[in-house]
């Protein structure tokens, strides 16, 4: 992906001349957070070894939205600490999507993203509350893209199969009624879409929103497959792809300087297909996907929300207290893995281990870029 950018062709300047102010501020601060990202020149933390005295100079990371490599590693770290701080009992993944001619709509107005994954949990919250008495837990990812990495938004969402009630005790619900669903999604999504554009915007893409109300749904649907395995699998498995980049580097098949071919499952015919296009338009399809600044894309509601969730946690305590059945655990410490712990747990050998004569590296302090130049801490 960097060569792609920033090789000697020069790609990503050559966009930001020829496109300018069309350009979102994010997309270049995220993008040119990208470009700096392992780079020594930029800081790093100084490690020695006690044995032969070898030094090793570990990078920083850019930990940006749009960086290939720190997005993966932010998934599955997110995922892990994921599998540990939620209710352990059966979740359904949940995926809300829209129909074709409306996306382009999303693309134009941003703000209508956050509505997009409210409607969604409100349409999930409402159904176990009217048909189970219970607050479900919803955990709610936004992807902007598709498997071509085309703009289009959906929302993918970890949702309890059961929830607390009214007493505090735990309640098991497992069914969702696709079709009903689906029929709610399409009017929820009209009406909200309506309600947040002025009439002149309205008027502009009325021709959009009566085409997909006429489609009688197509569209807009609602997938919430059973789960199969282990708890802690389906959760670690779910977790990783509602966080999940919109184009890995595994799926960059070429790049010639001046085109970029890349492979995607098509889910019409579940064939695994080639594209290729100019780097030009790779780009644009890429910085889509970048969100506004301080935009979450992953959201809680219910017995997860933040409101709620140490006060659930605590009334689900005690009535599993009596019934025996351990679904919380209230007093596990949770923190986030350090970058080596992250490496030896993915099987690779210990960082910190020198590789010539197997002694450890001692951390001996940070060297920062400050007024463009590089100081000792």
């Amino acid at each position: 992906m960097k060569r792609i950018f920033f090789d000697k062709h020069q790609h990503w300047e050559a966009f930001k001349k020829k496109h300018g102010e069309r350009i979102r501020p994010i997309v270049i601060k995220e993008v040119e957070k990208f470009r700096d990202c392992g780079d020594p020149k930029n800081g790093f933390k100084l490690y020695v070894c006690e044995g032969c005295h070898d030094v090793r100079h570990v990078p920083f990371r850019c930990k940006g939205r749009f960086c290939t490599t720190c997005s993966v590693g932010e998934s599955e770290e997110w995922s892990r600490v994921l599998t540990e701080d939620i209710v352990q009992v059966n979740h359904r993944h949940v995926i809300f999507t829209i129909d074709e001619k409306l996306r382009a709509i999303f693309l134009w107005h941003r703000e209508l993203l956050k509505p997009l994954m409210d409607e969604a949990a409100k349409l999930i919250t409402g159904y176990f509350r009217k048909k189970a008495k219970v607050k479900p837990g919803i955990i709610a990812g936004l992807h902007t893209f598709g498997s071509r990495v085309n703009f289009n938004p959906h929302v993918h969402m970890l949702v309890t199969m059961g929830g607390v009630t009214k007493k505090g005790e735990w309640k098991a619900y497992d069914y969702i009624p696709f079709t009903m669903l689906r029929k709610q999604w399409q009017t929820v999504v009209l009406k909200f879409i309506r309600n947040h554009l002025s009439n002149k915007e309205k008027k502009r893409i009325q021709p959009r929103l009566q085409q997909a109300f006429s489609n009688n749904g197509e569209g807009f649907y609602v997938y919430a497959p059973k789960q199969r395995g282990k708890v802690k699998d389906q959760l670690r498995y779910i977790g990783r792809y509602i966080r999940r980049p919109a184009i890995g580097n595994n799926r960059i098949e070429e790049y010639d300087g001046q085109h970029v071919t890349f492979k995607y499952m098509d889910k019409v015919d579940g064939k695994e297909k080639h594209e290729t296009v100019t780097v030009e338009e790779f780009i644009i399809r890429l910085i889509r996907h970048i969100p506004n600044e301080q935009f979450k894309t992953i959201r809680h509601y219910g017995v997860y929300s933040r409101r709620s969730k140490s006060l659930s946690k605590k009334l689900l305590a005690t009535w599993q207290q009596g019934t025996r059945k351990w679904i919380v655990k209230v007093k596990k410490t949770l923190r986030r893995q350090t970058w080596r712990e992250r490496i030896i747990s993915s099987g690779q050998k210990d960082p910190l281990v020198c590789s010539h004569c197997d002694n450890y590296y001692e951390y001996k302090g940070e060297v920062c870029l400050e007024n463009g130049k590089l100081e000792i801490k």
